[in-house]
């Protein structure tokens, strides 16, 4: 039999392999992501519960804004089920979508020290840089056999590996903001940060075709310039670097200048004809319809799964062909989404989530506080163009990278403060020791 201490050390190094897994699996095709978030959801529950019950309680997560606003989001979103217009499947599924951010959670309790929380950092930019070189060989014309995106969604793009243009530009633009800022913590080498967050974000912006990328790659750029600079002049960095960028990589670009007069032309033509066929238009008229469904119930809403059933209700006879024929889907937009779904309170919940994130690290280390905001920053923008943490791969992505980095900057932190406290107070060391 095992003794104690063994049992420990297994329960250590298995707890330690599914975080690397999910974190090494937003790299990676969908299964491999719903593998990984299987294990952590039952492993992570159980570990929680299990620390409860022998009294090992982790005071480092309730020191967290953001823990008892995931807690109170999951609260409001289970509650809804009571007042739902969506059948109850329909609901079901989306608390479920809704339920992955508890994943941030669970990854800060089960990374227990700033050394493993290097170690799952690692191997998550270990798995970005793997994707980052497979698209960059397919740019080089080279045919790699674990590509799986041949012809699958039309929005596949040429250079993408294993999901979308839309998808991959977002993860590449925040992944180039995390090897940049942890560039300085020993976790990887110096040099490479910077070399794999440039051509990540040469990546999105000269060869990806998504629109909703550029506009995170220019948001997580401009934070990054805006840091560089001296504090009286972040606030003017901030306002001009995005303009730069921006008419850089329009002049620089043909692509960016097709995609941009795509907008434009689709735009115009919804506000003309009202047509909803086009891309842009399809999306301009999706948050119409939510806008007049929050009207019509702004403190409630119409309950967690009940978009589309409601914007087909207003829609009218043209519903399902605008909309389809499914009872499930979102308006490419998060924040108008739980604003249906739960009212304005909804919309002031996602807004109090991504806060809490930033109060949150604002109190880390520097570098890793930098990341942080930089990967909330790209959520922001990516959530007004599109529902990305209710969508899959993407909103994985999303909760397992704030998940390590709110788990190294928490374990980096009290690994610091113990330090600091040896340091002032070394006969108290002897005596614990």
């Amino acid at each position: 039999m095992l003794s104690t201490t063994d049992q420990h050390k297994s329960v250590w190094s298995f707890r330690l392999i599914i975080v690397c897994l999910a974190a090494v699996s937003v790299s990676l095709p969908m299964a491999w992501i719903s593998l990984a978030k299987l294990l952590v959801f039952v492993f992570g529950l159980v570990y929680l519960i299990a620390s409860h019950i022998e009294k090992r309680i982790d005071t480092r997560l309730q020191e967290l804004w953001s823990a008892p606003t995931v807690l109170l989001i999951l609260l409001f979103f289970s509650l809804s089920m009571l007042w739902s217009t969506s059948e109850q499947e329909v609901a079901w599924l989306a608390f479920v979508k809704h339920a992955r951010i508890l994943e941030i959670l669970l990854l800060v309790s089960l990374i227990r020290s700033a050394r493993e929380a290097r170690v799952a950092m690692a191997a998550f930019a270990l798995g970005q840089c793997l994707l980052l070189l497979s698209s960059w060989l397919l740019v080089a014309g080279v045919a790699i056999p674990w590509k799986t995106a041949h012809m699958i969604h039309p929005l596949q793009g040429r250079y993408v590996v294993f999901s979308t243009y839309l998808d991959q530009s977002i993860i590449f633009s925040a992944t180039a903001g995390v090897l940049w800022h942890l560039r300085s913590n020993h976790i990887w080498p110096r040099w490479t940060g910077g070399l794999f967050a440039a051509a990540a974000l040469i990546n999105v912006l000269f060869l990806l075709e998504g629109r909703t990328g550029y506009a995170v790659a220019v948001a997580v750029l401009s934070l990054a310039v805006m840091w560089q600079m001296p504090k009286r002049l972040q606030l003017a960095t901030l306002v001009v670097t995005p303009i730069v960028v921006l008419a850089a990589i329009y002049l620089g670009s043909s692509q960016v200048q097709s995609r941009i007069s795509q907008i434009i032309q689709e735009s115009q033509t919804h506000a003309n004809q009202a047509a909803s066929v086009s891309s842009s238009g399809w999306r301009l008229n999706s948050w119409h319809r939510s806008l007049q469904a929050m009207q019509a119930e702004p403190w409630l809403g119409y309950g967690v799964g009940s978009w589309t059933m409601t914007v087909k209700k207003i829609e009218g006879k043209a519903a399902a062909q605008v909309f389809g024929e499914g009872k499930a889907g979102n308006p490419h937009q998060e924040y108008l989404l739980w604003g249906v779904e739960l009212g304005i309170g909804g919309t002031l919940l996602l807004l109090a989530f991504m806060g809490s994130l930033v109060r949150d690290a604002l109190r880390f280390e520097r570098s890793i506080a930098q990341a942080t905001m930089s990967v909330v920053a790209a959520m922001a923008v990516a959530c007004m163009f599109n529902s990305s943490l209710y969508d899959a791969l993407i909103g994985d992505y999303f909760c397992v990278a704030l998940g390590l980095l709110m788990a190294l900057g928490v374990r980096t932190k009290t690994e610091t403060s113990f330090q600091t406290s040896t340091l002032i107070h070394p006969k108290h060391e002897k005596a614990s020791a």
